[in-house]
């Protein structure tokens, strides 16, 4: 069972915005070389993989980057 409670690990106090260093954030997790798009390519790839002991490290791998 779950349970989801919606918190930051730490308290974030924004006291001025920056739409460029937002912008570069946003590439960098949700564009085509960031942290989300490298995640689902290993955890694509290993559904392909003949040898399990490969599989289980795409798997990690790719866990991983989502952790980042």
């Amino acid at each position: 069972m779950w349970n989801y409670e919606k918190r930051l690990q730490y308290p974030v106090n924004i006291t001025q915005t920056n739409p460029q260093i937002a912008q570069v954030i946003i590439s960098q997790f949700g564009g085509p070389d960031g942290e989300l798009a490298a995640s689902m390519r290993y955890l694509s790839q290993r559904y392909t993989m003949p040898y399990k002991e490969v599989a289980g490290l795409l798997t990690d791998i790719g866990t991983e980057e989502l952790a980042r």
